[in-house]
């Protein structure tokens, strides 16, 4: 069994004049992913690998998740092909994940998050807002198998706020 945990990073700011590569997230990004990240923290979560787009709003996301969720950060690796949005990196490099991985955590952006979970898992999602979080299990033993997966898990900020 292979399990993908999919986050689109957390909001961003438009305020200061950046490329988009280096936009910070805003406060209600800031808020959420730490809102989800304890959420996901109450499960004892913990990938045997966490990759993340380069890109300041995904790395920051991520590292409040690794921080939340004590992730060894040996397990962590951020990269500039995750930076994508039609999702073909994210899906070559789901599917060249070492097989002895069998929990992988990927933070990205859309279109390609929602893409890929629509592509393959079990659950159609219009959209996967930023912060959301989605799993997908897929019954098979290697990375370059997956097809199509259960969806078993997608927790959103605003089902998590008051």
């Amino acid at each position: 069994m292979k399990t993908l945990t999919l986050v689109r990073h957390a909001k961003s700011s438009w305020k200061l004049n950046l490329p988009d590569h280096l936009r910070p997230l805003k406060m209600r990004g800031l808020t959420d992913a730490n809102n989800v990240s304890n959420h996901l923290k109450t499960t004892n979560f913990c990938p045997d690998l966490l990759w993340s787009s380069n890109a300041v709003r995904a790395q920051s996301t991520a590292e409040i998740f690794i921080k939340t969720l004590n992730i060894p950060s040996e397990i962590c690796h951020f990269n500039h092909e995750l930076y994508d949005f039609s999702g073909e990196y994210l899906t070559f490099h789901i599917k060249n994940c070492p097989d002895e991985i069998n929990s992988l955590m990927v933070f990205g952006h859309n279109d390609a998050i929602t893409n890929f979970v629509n592509a393959f898992g079990s659950e159609r999602i219009e959209n996967v807002p930023t912060c959301g979080l989605v799993t997908i299990i897929f019954n098979c033993d290697s990375w370059q198998e997956i097809t199509s997966g259960d969806t078993s898990w997608i927790i959103f900020p605003k089902d998590l706020r008051q």
